[in-house]
Parts: C-alpha cells; sequence; structure tokens
C-alpha cells in the first residue's frame, strides 16, 4: 500500500511542510522509520529524535517543527489523534468473515440484513436481528431475539445471550460474553436458590469490547452501556450497570452490580467497584472504589509497592491499630482530665 502526503493531509487536515506527492508505505517509529515510511511525534521525551529521523515524513503540531528541515512535515493539532486516523489508512486487519459459511447454523426465523457475512460453525438463534454489513466471525453465539446493529464486527468465539440488543459499528473482541448471568441468589437456611435474571444487556452505537469480556444481563432492569463507549479485555461489568457515555474502561476492571459510571470517565486497569454506587460525569480512577463519587477529579487508592520485610512491618502494624486507636483515646482522656484539673 502506497499513500502520498497529499492524500494523508486531507483525511487529517494537515498542512504539508515539503513534497506532497511523496509517497509512503507503512507507520513506523520515530527512531527506526525509513525514507518510505512516515512517523509522528506526540511525547516531548522523543523530540530529540526529530532531527535524526530517517522518516519520509513526521506528523507534528506547530510548536514541534523543526527549525532544520530535514525531511517532510505534516502540522497538525493533534498528533495522537492525527496517527490514528493515518493508522486506519493503512489498517490491514482481515474480516470477520467472508460470506456465510456453509458450516454456519442459520434458524429459519433468523433476520439478516444485506451484505451480512457469517464464518465456520457460528449459530444464530430463532428470531435474532442482523443488520446490514454486520460481521459475525468463527464460532460466534447469537441467542433468540438478539439484535445486532449495522456494520457491527464480533471476532470469533463471541457469545450474545438472548434478547440483548447492540447497536451500529460496534466491535467486539475474540471471547466476548455479552448477556451471561448476573450473579444472583437467595439463601434458604443455607442452600443457594437461583434467581433468574430477566433483565438484558442493551449497547449503543461505536461501543468497542475487549477480548474475555463479560457483560451480564440484569436481573429485572437492563444492563446499559451507552454509545461511544471502549471497554479493554478481560473487564467484568454485573448486572444492572450502567456506562455513559464516553468512558473508557481498562484491562481487568471489575463492576459489582448496579454501579452507575458517568459520562466520559475512564477507569484504570484493576479498578475494582463495590456494588451500588455512583461516579459522577469526568472522573478518573485508578484503585478501589467503595462510595459514591459526586465530585469529578482523579482518584486514586492502592498501596505503592514494597519490599516483603517491609511489608509484613506494615501489616502487623495495621493489626494493631484497634489497639493503638484505644491506648490513644485513653491518652488523651487522662491529658483532657489533667487540663481541667489545672
Amino acid at each position: 500500500m502506497s499513500i502520498t502526503l497529499k492524500e494523508i493531509a486531507t483525511k487529517i487536515g494537515a498542512t504539508i511542510i515539503g513534497d506532497e506527492n511523496k509517497e509512503v508505505v507503512r507507520i513506523a517509529n520515530l527512531k527506526t522509520a525509513k525514507s518510505d515510511e512516515i512517523t509522528f511525534l506526540s511525547d516531548n521525551k522523543m523530540r530529540k529524535f526529530l532531527a535524526e529521523t530517517q522518516a519520509g515524513a513526521v506528523i507534528v503540531n506547530e510548536k514541534t517543527v523543526p527549525e532544520d528541515k530535514n525531511t517532510n512535515y505534516l502540522v497538525v493539532k493533534d498528533t495522537y489523534v492525527a496517527f490514528a486516523y493515518v493508522a486506519q489508512m493503512f489498517d490491514t486487519t482481515p474480516r470477520c468473515a467472508e460470506g456465510i459459511h456453509p458450516s454456519a447454523v442459520i434458524a429459519p426465523t433468523a433476520i439478516l440484513g444485506t451484505n451480512v457475512s457469517v464464518g465456520p460453525n457460528a449459530v444464530i438463534e430463532d428470531g435474532a436481528e442482523i443488520g446490514d454489513n454486520a460481521q459475525i466471525g468463527a464460532g460466534c453465539y447469537i441467542g433468540k431475539n438478539a439484535k445486532i446493529g449495522k456494520e457491527t464486527k464480533l471476532w470469533s468465539n463471541v457469545s450474545i445471550y438472548h434478547d440483548c440488543v447492540i447497536g451500529d459499528k460496534c466491535l467486539f473482541q475474540a471471547g466476548a460474553v455479552i448477556g451471561s448471568d448476573g450473579f444472583g441468589y437467595a439463601n434458604e437456611r443455607g442452600e443457594w436458590v437461583k434467581i433468574p435474571q430477566l433483565g438484558r444487556v442493551v449497547i449503543g452505537n461505536r461501543v468497542e469490547i475487549g477480548a474475555n469480556t463479560t457483560i451480564d444481563r440484569g436481573a429485572i432492569d437492563d444492563t446499559e452501556i451507552a454509545d461511544n463507549v471502549i471497554i479493554d479485555n478481560q473487564v467484568v461489568i454485573a448486572h444492572n450497570d450502567k456506562i455513559g457515555y464516553g468512558t473508557a474502561i481498562a484491562g481487568a476492571a471489575v463492576l459489582a452490580g448496579s454501579v452507575e459510571l458517568g459520562r466520559y470517565c475512564i477507569i484504570g486497569g484493576t479498578s475494582v467497584f463495590n456494588g451500588h454506587l455512583k461516579v459522577c460525569d469526568g472522573t478518573q480512577i485508578l484503585g478501589q472504589v467503595h462510595g459514591d463519587i459526586t465530585t469529578p477529579g482523579k482518584y486514586m487508592s492502592f498501596l505503592p509497592v514494597v519490599d516483603g520485610k517491609t511489608w509484613m512491618r506494615t501489616l502487623g502494624h495495621i493489626n494493631r491499630l484497634t489497639t493503638i486507636n484505644k491506648r490513644l483515646s485513653d491518652v488523651e482522656k487522662i491529658v483532657n482530665s489533667t487540663e481541667k484539673k489545672d
């Protein structure tokens, strides 16, 4: 694949300094790029390599255009966003499926839109609806009456349970499970009584779900994922959770049931949320969350890594906190009593 700088500039809204007819064949790292490759500068730590790069072109912003110009430059406002769009131009990821494979099992009452592709051994149950240009990868399962929107892509072995609703232009990585039962049980004298999970999972448009992520269906009401949400690999989203527009959740985060995240939240990897709490719009979190967050900001809750001996001593202190607190209270009573006598 060969693309001219003029074509790239048109795509990303860049100003060209140099040869607009210069052709590049791929994106490369600033340090290793060759004369037929394009690169970008988004981290000031890498700026020292700008003068040495052998790249055929570099995407920069107005503040990082070098005085000594040794190659071609595409000047933009946000270099990282520009990089994302250029990467799309060079993307060679294959389709999830091509055509309808003979081994796919499609129920007679399922409805497939125009130009739908279904891979080997995929199963589409009765009443399911698949939108135009959707791609259903090998081994996927689409349950009864589930709905998949237009241009949505499911990589291999994705499971969409019954009645779940998926919007348009979504992307699901391999092994994602949508609509499995939430963890709902009552206890009758030591015996667990299962509570059927009667809600659905409803996912909006332009949502991306990572590999092996699980999203449970609602117990009564639906679990809801708004438009433009991105969720990384191996994330757990429990029953009745609500995820607001534009929120990002990094890998291995765990949300217990009935958590509500606002719009444009950023959730760091391995973060953990207790159930039945609310987080306001525009919040960034890394760590454990045990209560509502009502003021936007950055929140952290974790312990730094220390050597084993130091940690054991710290743990010993933690185990003695109740005793220490009582002794401190006793001392305060004595001091207060003495001050009153004086």
